[in-house]
């Protein structure tokens, strides 16, 4: 475990000018959103946002709302997959058996930034990827992975919670037995008497937050055992069974705030400095009760106008805007560690009854250590095609990011007044 800033106790080899890690995560709900109840108007205190935007109200001076934006090579290649498997490299997709996309920008990012840290990236998802192919002879893989390592090579996602806890803490073999508490229970005791009382108050509420995490881990990583037991006596791979039997949270609210903590909590440990996290995977069979919707989340993105998809969208919004808070209230310097991250939320197309992706839903939130202007409404659907390529906005947060590239995906310009 990294610690978090301490003003009494330099970090990171701070010594006059404090330089702190920049962080991006990039969170991905499949389908589209209701179209009517998202947007955004003005900039600064006076930013006006819609229905569905209502979850980042008081996060609104530290956010982007971009409309207008495309992924032009995934536009009129087909449905779903063929709009989904690019998303995040702009690269053209291949049809039949053997899938071919490219490196996606997190990715490229995690080359680089993730050389600095034990993870090079957290790829996680809440919900299971598909196999086969869709009936436009797109590999459903397409569909179920956002991150890819290479061109034919997706990142595996992966869904439990408590494997991605694991990962974060190298919990392996008894250690999962333990607290990671309990294993720098000494360190940690000594590192209090060389810091002031603020910061041992900072410390103490760092590592509850930390144990808190942990416990509802625990109690997931016993349905994952009873899941793998259940799994292995029915002689069939307990990711083929349904919620909860394969051992994942039967309720998709439990799943995706613990998903968004671990996030965080990686940030914050500098475990690693570059996350994904599909919420809903494109063609999603996710189900919200709690939502007062019947349908699965496919079915009910081809009424998209309608009160329960905006909710279903709102949903959605809600984790990445329960992350972005997260990590606003974890101080770090003069801001926080939302301020030194680019934590962003987009769809694959705009609408699921059209399956139209001319443009795409584009939200982030945080500031990437005052290089990136925050606080705005930013339109570019009117400004040209070659003007309004999502390939642009990735090359601008990558060049934020430390890491400079010629050309990226379909993009060789950067986004303008970004």
């Amino acid at each position: 475990m990294a610690l978090p800033w301490l003003e009494s106790l330099p970090v990171w080899g701070a010594t006059t000018t404090e330089v702190f890690p920049k962080r991006f995560a990039v969170l991905f709900m499949g389908n589209g959103i209701n179209g009517n109840h998202w947007w955004a108007k003005g900039s600064g205190a006076e930013l006006k946002l819609s229905k569905t935007l209502e979850p980042l109200e008081p996060l609104k001076k530290k956010i982007n709302v971009i409309n207008g934006l495309f992924n032009q090579p995934a536009v009129g290649k087909g449905i779903h997959p063929g709009q989904t498997g690019n998303l995040l490299s702009g690269m053209p997709l291949q049809k039949g058996a053997i899938a071919r996309a490219g490196i996606t920008m997190d990715q490229v990012l995690a080359r680089q930034v993730g050389k600095d840290t034990p993870l090079s990236s957290l790829v996680l998802a809440c919900e299971q990827p598909m196999t086969g192919y869709h009936e436009t002879n797109f590999s459903l893989a397409y569909s179920s992975h956002i991150s890819w390592y290479s061109a034919d090579s997706p990142a595996p996602n992966e869904v439990y919670p408590s494997l991605a806890f694991d990962c974060l803490f190298e919990n392996r073999g008894s250690l999962r037995n333990q607290s990671v508490l309990d294993r720098i229970k000494d360190r940690a005791g000594s590192l209090r008497g060389q810091i002031s009382s603020t910061d041992k108050a900072k410390l103490d509420e760092y590592l509850t937050g930390v144990r808190e995490v942990e416990k509802r881990v625990e109690g997931m990583r016993k349905d994952k055992v009873k899941a793998d037991a259940c799994a292995q006596d029915s002689g069939r791979p307990a990711f083929t069974m349904e919620r909860p039997r394969n051992g994942l949270p039967e309720d998709v609210r439990d799943h995706t705030r613990l998903m968004c903590d671990i996030v965080a909590l990686a940030f914050q440990t500098d475990k690693t400095r570059i996350a994904s996290l599909l919420l809903c995977r494109d063609l999603s069979s996710l189900y919200y009760p709690f939502l007062q919707v019947r349908e699965g989340h496919h079915s009910a993105s081809h009424d998209d106008l309608s009160d329960g998809y905006e909710r279903i969208s709102r949903f959605h919004l809600s984790q990445m805007a329960y992350l972005a808070k997260r990590l606003d209230a974890m101080p770090e310097g003069a801001g926080t560690v939302l301020d030194n991250s680019c934590v962003m939320f987009l769809s694959n197309m705009w609408s699921g009854w059209k399956h139209d992706n001319m443009k795409l839903p584009v939200v982030m939130a945080g500031g990437l250590g005052g290089t990136l202007k925050t606080g705005r409404a930013l339109d570019y659907l009117y400004s040209g095609d070659d003007n309004r390529k999502v390939c642009s906005l990735y090359l601008s947060l990558m060049d934020r990011m430390g890491v400079k590239l010629d050309r990226f995906g379909d993009a060789d310009t950067r986004l303008a007044n970004l």
